[in-house]
C-alpha cells in the first residue's frame, strides 16, 4: 500500500466548497494516467479513460468536514459552524487549519449545567490572538481539523479517511487499470459532506450509463456499536441500501460478481443513516443505475478515522476486476 500517496490525500486542505488544494494534489496523481483531465464548473476533477463500451463514472469526494468561523469577539475567541456532519463531542481539544496556515485550538467555555453533552454554540476556536484586531481568521473563514496519518498495524488511523481513501482507491486503480471494455470516467467530487452537488451536476454532464460511489461506511464492530454487519478487515462491502437509496442490483450483482472472481472477501452493507454521491447520481436526467463500494471505517467524521489495510487493497482488487469484465 503507498501510504506516501495517501498521508498526502488526507492531509491536503480541502473542507466542502474550498477543494483547490486537494484537487491539485489529486490532479498531479492522475494527469499522467487518464486520456483527458478536466474541472467542472462547481470545481469537480474528472479524468477519463477513453473507451467504446458504455460508461462508467467512478466517484469518490475529495471534500471533508470542517467548521467556518461565523463570530470573532472582542478578545479574539472564534465561533463557528458546522461544515457537513461535524460532532461537537469530537471537537474539544482538537486542532484545525484554516487556508492560511494559522492553526486554532477548539475547546468549550464553562457550562453551569453539564449534565448534558455541548452544543456547536458552547465551543470557540482559540488562534492566540490578543483582541479581534489580530485575530488571524474572520468571518467567512474554513477550518479543517488536522490531525496526522499513522499505521498501526494493519490498520491506519488519519483525519478525513472519509473519502480521501475512495480516492486513494481509485488513483490506485488508475494506475493498475490497463484496459477496460468501458468507457471510464474517474470523478472526485466537491461538496458531497453538504449538498452532494458535486457528482450531480458531474454525472449530468457525463450523461453515463452506469455509476459507481466509493466512500466509507460505518461498522458493528466496536463497543455497543449500533448492529451492523459490517466489521474491519472483513472486505469492502456493497451496498445494499442507505438512508437516501437503495443501490440497483445491477451494480450491486457486478460487484458480488467481480469479488468473487477476484478472490476477495466482501460484505453487504445496509447504512442506516448517511448517505453517498451514488443516491445523486441515480436521479439525473431519466435516472442512472448507481451502486456504492464502501470502504469499512471506525470513527467515521472525526479527527481519527480508522480502516484496515487489506480493506483497502481488496477494494482496489475488486473495481479492478470489475472494470475489466464485460459489461454487464
Amino acid at each position: 500500500m503507498d501510504l506516501k500517496l495517501l498521508d498526502k490525500l488526507t492531509q491536503a486542505f480541502g473542507p466542502s466548497g474550498y477543494e483547490q488544494e486537494i484537487r491539485q494534489v489529486i490532479r498531479q496523481e492522475v494527469t499522467p494516467l487518464a486520456d483527458e483531465v478536466w474541472v467542472d464548473p462547481l470545481g469537480s476533477l474528472v479524468a477519463h479513460r477513453k473507451g467504446t463500451g458504455k460508461k462508467l463514472v467512478l466517484a469518490a469526494h475529495m471534500d471533508e468536514i470542517g467548521v467556518m468561523v461565523t463570530h470573532v469577539d472582542e478578545k479574539g475567541f472564534l465561533r463557528f459552524t458546522r461544515m457537513g456532519g461535524v460532532r461537537p463531542l469530537n471537537c474539544i481539544g482538537g486542532r484545525v487549519r484554516f487556508a492560511n496556515g494559522t492553526l486554532g485550538v477548539i475547546h468549550v467555555e464553562r457550562r453551569e449545567d453539564t449534565s448534558k453533552p455541548p452544543t456547536l454554540t458552547h465551543l470557540y476556536i482559540d488562534v492566540g490572538a490578543t483582541g479581534r484586531e489580530d485575530a488571524p481568521a474572520g468571518v467567512g473563514d474554513p477550518a479543517a481539523f488536522v490531525r496526522s496519518l499513522e499505521r498501526q498495524g494493519n490498520r491506519i488511523i488519519s483525519k478525513t479517511l472519509d473519502d480521501r481513501v475512495g480516492c486513494y482507491v481509485l488513483i490506485e486503480l488508475l494506475r493498475q487499470l490497463t484496459a477496460s471494455p468501458y468507457d471510464l470516467y474517474f470523478l472526485f467530487s466537491v461538496q458531497e459532506e453538504i449538498t452532494l452537488s458535486g457528482a450531480r451536476t458531474s454525472a449530468f454532464k457525463i450523461d453515463p450509463d452506469l455509476a459507481l460511489a466509493v466512500d466509507v461506511t460505518f461498522t458493528g464492530d466496536t463497543p455497543k456499536a449500533l448492529p451492523m454487519a459490517v466489521e474491519l478487515g472483513k472486505g469492502p462491502a456493497v451496498k445494499v441500501q442507505d438512508a437516501r437509496m437503495i443501490a440497483h442490483p445491477l451494480i450491486r450483482e457486478m460487484l458480488i460478481a467481480a469479488a468473487q472472481q477476484a478472490g476477495v472477501p466482501y460484505q453487504l452493507e445496509i447504512l442506516r443513516g448517511g448517505t453517498t454521491d451514488a443516491s445523486a447520481m441515480q436521479l439525473v436526467r431519466a435516472g442512472i443505475p448507481s451502486g456504492c463500494l464502501s470502504i469499512p471505517c471506525r470513527y467515521v467524521h472525526s479527527p481519527s478515522e480508522m480502516v484496515d489495510v487489506a480493506d483497502v487493497e481488496n477494494a482496489v482488487k475488486l473495481l479492478l476486476a470489475a472494470c475489466t469484465t464485460e459489461p454487464i
